[in-house]
Order: structure tokens, then sequence, then C-alpha cells
């Protein structure tokens, strides 16, 4: 049962598949994902994850890797005996993991925050170079003084780690490379420096021992982190037993840093929750939602590419209604409006770790 009452657009989904264009002729678009929100010459605008593949053929497994000369596809037949396909985002073969699609951020705008189009003049963000060949992925973007700073999922074989890139104006990107190693994602920096410190949260993973916990990372520039402290774990027997992870960068308020995340349980339903860090020192946690704020419910949050996700990595706030942009069932891009002072009201303060 969702402790607060999400109010879905009811044009959702906002995007699907089928309105955007593939990167390139012999590729379809197999979904949308988790855009990163922002503003933007008084526009509306998200960086969405486009999942792209090949057409699919029968009998036959195919799938892209950038490779220095560009995209190289890759042809496995289902029965061949060394091929695992169990899960329709990753295989194996011949013991080593491949995506079923590559991924690339495309910016899309809108004047109402309702109807979306991708302008002309703006570049595709694709990855490149070995650490990025299996593509980039669920981008947060944060407006830093005068300096957009993009934290995305740099995937290939070396593992998932976070990448970076800046920019002033959309038109050109500054690489500062992997800016936390494999294996980690879900890294959202804070809006503002705190005690001269910028402050992000982010999700190492571990598969034997520990768990994948969110934590906390300060820096004194916003590139170079340190001084790492876990703050959010898994909740045994509840919604966020299996995995959590930070969405956007979390949101000021008068009681404290608000930020939204996600948690999934042990058959891969993702739903949302909220906590809360205090103003001054974010390393405290002072209180955290036990039931989701919002689970999947919606057809379209139900059925697609992978079902029963609701994942965010991107949001706007005007004063106390907060626009969550979000991946439906990983496939659809949909929107939903939350009051930020419902959510609050919904934090249990006496669980606080």
């Amino acid at each position: 049962m969702t402790a607060v009452i999400a109010k879905r657009f009811v044009q959702n989904p906002l995007l699907s598949p089928k309105d955007l264009k593939p990167s390139r002729a012999g590729l379809e678009i197999a979904c949308l994902l988790n855009p990163g929100v922002f503003t933007f010459q008084n526009k509306t605008w998200l960086l969405i994850r486009v999942a792209e593949r090949p057409q699919q053929k029968p009998g036959i497994i195919s799938f892209p890797v950038l490779k220095a000369g560009g995209i190289e596809i890759i042809e496995i037949q289902e029965n061949d005996p060394d091929l695992i396909a169990t899960d329709p985002r990753v295989i194996n073969y011949k013991g080593a993991d491949y995506l079923t699609t590559l991924s690339h951020l495309r910016l899309v705008c809108s004047d109402d925050g309702i109807h979306f189009y991708q302008p002309e003049g703006y570049p595709l963000l694709q990855g490149e170079g070995e650490d990025e060949a299996f593509g980039i992925e669920d981008c947060r973007v944060v407006l830093i003084e005068d300096t957009y700073h993009l934290t995305f999922t740099a995937v290939s074989g070396h593992g998932v780690g976070v990448g970076m890139r800046t920019t002033k104006d959309w038109q050109t990107f500054e690489k500062q490379g992997m800016i936390i190693p494999p294996h980690n994602k879900d890294c959202a920096i804070f809006e503002e420096r705190i005690n001269g410190k910028y402050y992000a949260l982010h999700r190492p993973s571990s598969v034997d021992l520990g768990g994948n916990y969110i934590w906390l990372a300060e820096s004194p520039d916003g590139i170079h982190w340190g001084n790492h402290k876990c703050l959010i774990k898994t909740r045994k027997n509840n919604w966020d037993s299996k995995r959590v992870g930070a969405g956007a960068a979390p949101i000021k308020t008068a009681e404290g840093w608000l930020e939204i995340y996600h948690g999934a349980n042990a058959n891969h339903q993702y739903c949302l929750g909220a906590f809360l860090m205090d103003l001054n020192d974010p390393s405290k946690v002072i209180a955290q939602t036990d039931e989701p704020i919002m689970q999947p419910e919606a057809d379209y949050e139900l059925s697609g590419f992978f079902g029963h996700v609701v994942f965010t990595n991107g949001h706007l706030v005007n004063n106390d209604e907060l626009t969550i942009y979000y991946g439906a069932a990983d496939e659809f891009v949909c929107a939903a409006k939350f009051s930020i002072q419902d959510i609050l009201a919904h934090l249990k303060y006496n669980h606080a770790t």
C-alpha cells in the first residue's frame, strides 16, 4: 500500500519508443528509460536513455556493441549451448556478459512539460571509449552555479561505473571520465555545496558481502570523491528488500534534504520512497518512509520491456509541487505530481538510521 498518492499525468505515457527515430539505419528503439530533467531556455528538457538493438530475426539473438570504428552487431543462434538468455536485459555468452541493447542519451524539450519533441542542432550523447563500450545510461542532471553536471552509468566489459560530463550550453561537453569506478551507479549530486563541499549519493554493489545500499560521498571540486559513508540499507521483507538507489538531486526543504529513491524487492518490483538528511550534515539520515510513495499500478507500469517498474532520476520543483518524470516498465517515459509537504508528512522519524 502506498503512503502518498501520486497524481499521474492523464497523458501518460508521455513518450513511447515509436515517438522517436533510431539513431542509425538497421537499429530499432526497444525502450525509453529514466530521463534526467532540467530547465533551459525557459523550457522543460528531458535527457532520455534510448535503448536500441538490431531488428530481431527468428532463431537469432543480435545486439550492438560500440567499437573504435563504430557500432558492431553481434549475432548468436538462440540454440547455441554457450548462450544464457533468460533475462531480456542481459545475456551471457561463453562466460561473458553483454547487454541486449545499446543505450545513448537524447535531448527532448517541451513548452508545457507534457508534449515533448526533439529539437534540431543538439547532439546525441553516446558512449565514448572502452569504459562506455556497452553504452551510457540513466543520467542525472544538476545545475551548480552556471554549469550542468551530468552523472550517468557507464557500461562496458570492465563493469558498471559512474561517468561524468559537464556543459554550459548543451552544445559542447567536457568529459570528466569515470568519477567512481565499478561497480557503482545511481549517482546524484546535491544542487549546492554544503560548508564548501560538494556532496553526492551513489550506489556501490556487492553480491557476496554487504548489499546494494545508498552511500554518501564528498568532494572539494565535484569530480574527485572520497570520505564515503553508507546511508540507506535494504530492509528485509519490505518493498525495498533487494536493492535501493538514489533518484535525482536531493530537494532542499526547511526540514532537511529530501531524497526520492527507488527500491526493489526479490521479485524485481521497483517502487519509489523517500528519506530526509540533515541540512548541514547530510551524512545524518533523520527520517525515512516505511511504505512506497509510488508503486507500479497503471497498465503502462505493469507491462512493458521489463514490467512492474517505476524508476526516476529526474524531477522539477515548483514551490510545494514536485513533478517526477519516470521510466515505466523499462519502456515508457511518464510523469506524476506530488506535494512535497505530503511526502514530508509521511516520513517516520523514529526509524532514522
